[in-house]
């Protein structure tokens, strides 16, 4: 079997990502198990994992990476580095025809690469096989608590960027008091959402279902988790059948209002459509009768179904004031009459050695024996949008936005 040569990548997307798909211990255990397979790796200034970590393993560092067959990274390659006629994977963010990487994919197809997207390897039954996802819930809860405590004056916890990992994180909130009858609503049911409830069960908070958070209230904190069957109902009327929102979003219109006149923390976890209900307006913000104060918007959807969404915010400065009258913009936590927007992105990139080691176990269990040996399988077929510099059959749908002027 001739060798194969995989290189990690230096992340080059602005604002900085300090993540690796793999460890150096990680990248240690691939080059024993698979003798044939050569890994690489782009000295970084920034990375969570040192170069010294990496060479400390007898691991070979080079700026050049020419020599390797399959390039690996996290978030999107600059357009200028890319190298042709290799196989990239990373998180594309172009399947939804996404304005900002348009020059990305064109440079894709140009360069004449085959470029797999983490985002669309899915297990058989179509479930996502390596993400980020849990530790944008695990962080998007503890920032949503944070901006809680500077808001009530009772609590301050140490942003998650400055914990040295998960254990320090978890740790802080064990010294949290929520105050009485605080109801907590993360809107989603995927791993983002678990990642949510696993930060808030760290203060001891009840969970309660969404008919409890509706109709009941509490001395206690309390948290609920409801999916799309609870905040979207058919226009018509029609039961609510979860592939058919799937398939046909505008068919349904926002039932969250009632949630939000019992909400005081609002946790977006939820996955969002163009055309999918948003789920107020901002005409709805300023009745008298809604309550929430704080919204982590984990999904981060610009116009998509939380309009006080108006722009991402940045791990150093994650809160801004979205003030309901203006409909504009204010310094955070400086009118108490505004509510508390949470927009940060890349939330994993808060606990990047937690979240890379995370991804990479994900990466050797599912993905790096297929890649290795079975290159033309389903698994990687359905996640590969370039193949050799051409769109493949299941995103041809990109060449009218690959086209356009």
């Amino acid at each position: 079997m001739k060798q194969i040569k995989i290189g990690i990548l230096r992340e080059t997307r602005v604002p900085v990502d300090r993540r690796v798909p793999l460890s150096p211990s990680q990248v240690l255990e691939i080059e024993r198990k698979y003798p044939d397979v050569k890994v690489v790796v782009q000295p970084s200034t920034i990375r969570c994992y040192s170069d010294e970590e990496y060479k400390y393993l007898g691991i070979e560092m080079d700026e050049n990476l020419t020599q390797c067959d399959i390039l690996m990274g996290i978030k999107e390659v600059d357009v200028s580095s890319i190298i042709p006629n290799k196989t990239y994977l990373f998180f594309g963010h172009v399947a939804k025809g996404q304005e900002h990487n348009r020059d990305l994919l064109r440079e894709l197809l140009k360069k004449n690469t085959t470029f797999i997207d983490y985002e669309f390897l899915k297990s058989q039954v179509g479930q996502r096989l390596v993400a980020f996802g849990r530790w944008a819930g695990i962080v998007g809860a503890y920032n949503a608590l944070m901006a809680s405590g500077i808001r009530q004056d009772t609590f301050n916890l140490k942003p998650a960027y400055k914990c040295h990992d998960l254990d320090e994180l978890w740790s802080g909130l064990k010294l949290v008091k929520l105050r009485e009858g605080l109801k907590i609503l993360i809107t989603g049911e995927g791993r983002v959402a678990h990642g949510a409830i696993e930060t808030l069960s760290h203060t001891g908070i009840r969970i309660i279902s969404a008919k409890d958070f509706l109709y009941k209230k509490f001395k206690e904190p309390v948290v609920a988790m409801i999916g799309p069957r609870y905040y979207a109902k058919h226009k018509d009327g029609d039961d609510f059948s979860y592939l058919d929102f799937l398939k046909s979003p505008s068919s349904y219109k926002s039932a969250f209002m009632p949630f939000a006149k019992e909400c005081d923390i609002l946790i977006a976890c939820h996955f969002w459509e163009p055309g999918s209900p948003r789920f107020f307006t901002k005409e709805q913000m300023r009745n008298d009768d809604f309550n929430i104060s704080v919204i982590a918007d984990v999904s981060c959807d610009m116009d998509g179904a939380i309009p006080s969404t108006l722009r991402t915010s940045t791990i150093e400065e994650p809160f801004y004031g979205y003030n309901p009258i203006t409909e504009m913009e204010e310094f955070s936590f400086t009118n108490r009459d505004n509510i508390t927007v949470m927009a940060v992105d890349n939330l994993p990139n808060e606990l990047p050695r937690s979240g890379s080691k995370d991804f990479g176990e994900s990466l050797l269990k599912y993905v790096m024996p297929t890649l290795i040996n079975d290159f033309d399988s389903p698994m990687i077929k359905d996640a590969t949008i370039t193949h050799k510099g051409h769109l493949t059959n299941n995103y041809k749908y990109l060449s009218s936005f690959i086209n356009k002027k």
